[in-house]
């Protein structure tokens, strides 16, 4: 806000120093002692911590925002599709009619319909979205953006939490402080660059699980070489045996440097029984899971949560590993360039539906979810015109996300779209921003940012607080 007399004046970032000191200085009598002191009072001695852990929910492929949370029933068929908004429990707030549970938690989250990005490839609005920049991302035709790719929003994270945030150092903690559920991720079978450190090191990437619904949770960074696999030794206790000397050893081995620090972290994790019983969901009740759903997403929504209740402060899920469809190769992206209204319809919005509005009331329910920040979003959204394959293209230039918790004010539409939702009118918003918000909302200061090499060239959306 900008105060000008009595009047206010409201924008996304709300009230700055800056912003008040132009106001004041632009008077006649310039600032008064009790301007002076109001001043004072939005410069906070330290940053309020309102969240201790992050959950990102990555829709890779590109969501469509007029499918999901930003509707235009007034809009042309061509555009506005064959779905109709329904209302949820607040007044005004309206979201598509395939998303009956997640309308039920709508106190809860804040929609967000105003972001947009700079690229609708998805290799590189990926790396936009993950890290907050383009710098070092590669299209899909191999060619690379000027500069080095920086550190993901988990790195980010984790960075941070290890340098004064109440959290461990990295390196003295059994459990990554930033680990994704999901593969890595591809775009037309070549894999995008951001998911990592960065110019943080390697110590800062990711720590990767996967969920199976046939196998349950699987560590690829656990398998074990061939003199140490199961069938190759003659009784299960040898095998528990040889883990049981490593556990021994671990400290010894990690300072010898007889293997790196994040294959030593990765068996101090299958070691330790703290953190094997961390990422198995036969410990949850039947009923629970069920919940979630008994889908790829569902059950790694439910993942995430036990991830988070254990001290893991960045947990991102992958919704696929690829951005494709199954019909175009890939493994059940957003990238619905065909049939976008079946896939919606008969896959894609029930597993959301169910998966997202599961963790959401889990979280609250635990009293998890005042200070666990939840994201909901893709790298961009989907052409507000319908093309000739009843499907939607890359579209850049408008889309929505879904933040919850974390100090977030729930039931609220921060920025508005025109009238097809092909550009923001109100309140336009980067990934940057939302990484800055993520920041923010976790304590960390401009300052701290800058000192760490973690700062974004974004703002904070304040309104969201």
């Amino acid at each position: 806000m900008l105060a000008i007399g009595k009047q206010w004046e409201r924008n996304c970032q709300g009230v700055t120093r800056r912003a008040f000191l132009q106001a004041g200085g632009s008077s006649v009598l310039g600032l008064s002692l009790a301007d002076w002191l109001r001043v004072q009072a939005l410069e906070p001695v330290a940053a309020p911590v309102r969240a201790k852990a992050v959950i990102m929910l990555w829709l890779w492929g590109g969501p469509a925002q007029l499918d999901t949370w930003d509707m235009k029933p007034q809009a042309p068929m061509e555009y506005r599709g064959p779905f109709t908004p329904i209302a949820t429990k607040i007044p005004g707030m309206k979201i598509c009619e395939l998303f009956p549970k997640i309308a039920n938690v709508a106190q809860e989250f804040a929609i967000i319909r105003s972001l947009h990005t700079k690229s609708n490839d998805h290799g590189v609005a990926g790396t936009i979205g993950l890290t907050g920049s383009m710098t070092g991302a590669v299209d899909l035709g191999g060619k690379m953006a000027a500069g080095t790719v920086r550190p993901a929003l988990g790195a980010i994270v984790a960075r941070a939490r290890g340098q004064g945030s109440g959290g461990r150092a990295f390196a003295e903690s059994a459990l990554p402080p930033f680990m994704v559920i999901g593969g890595k991720l591809h775009q037309g079978k070549k894999a995008i660059v951001g998911e990592g450190g960065g110019p943080l090191g390697p110590h800062y990437d990711a720590f990767r699980l996967e969920y199976d619904a046939r196998f349950g949770t699987k560590i690829p960074a656990l398998n074990l070489p061939a003199e140490l696999a199961a069938d190759r030794l003659e009784e299960r206790k040898k095998l528990l045996h040889s883990f049981d000397q490593f556990e021994a050893n671990l400290e010894l081995l990690r300072s010898g440097k007889a293997i790196d620090a994040y294959r030593a972290q990765a068996f101090a994790m299958l070691t330790s029984p703290q953190a094997r019983a961390m990422f198995d969901l036969t410990r949850e009740k039947p009923a629970t899971r069920d919940v979630y759903g008994r889908t790829r997403f569902g059950q790694s929504c439910l993942l995430a949560r036990r991830l988070v209740e254990h001290g893991v402060p960045f947990v991102q899920v992958n919704w696929s590993d690829h951005v494709e469809a199954e019909e175009d190769a890939g493994d059940g992206g957003w990238d619905h360039h065909y049939r976008n209204f079946q896939i919606m319809q008969d896959r894609h919005a029930p597993w959301l539906d169910q998966g997202y509005s599961a963790l959401i009331h889990d979280l609250k329910q635990r009293g998890m979810l005042r200070d666990t920040l939840v994201l909901a979003f893709g790298e961009f959204g989907r052409t507000p015109k319908i093309n000739d394959k009843a499907g939607r293209d890359h579209w850049e230039h408008c889309y929505s996300a879904l933040v919850a918790g974390g100090g977030v004010r729930g039931g609220q539409v921060i920025g508005e779209s025109d009238k097809r939702a092909e550009r923001p009118v109100s309140c336009a918003c980067t990934p940057a921003d939302l990484i800055a918000t993520v920041q923010h909302a976790m304590g960390i200061t401009s300052e701290q940012a800058q000192s760490l090499n973690i700062a974004v060239d974004g703002h904070v959306v304040e309104a969201l607080f």
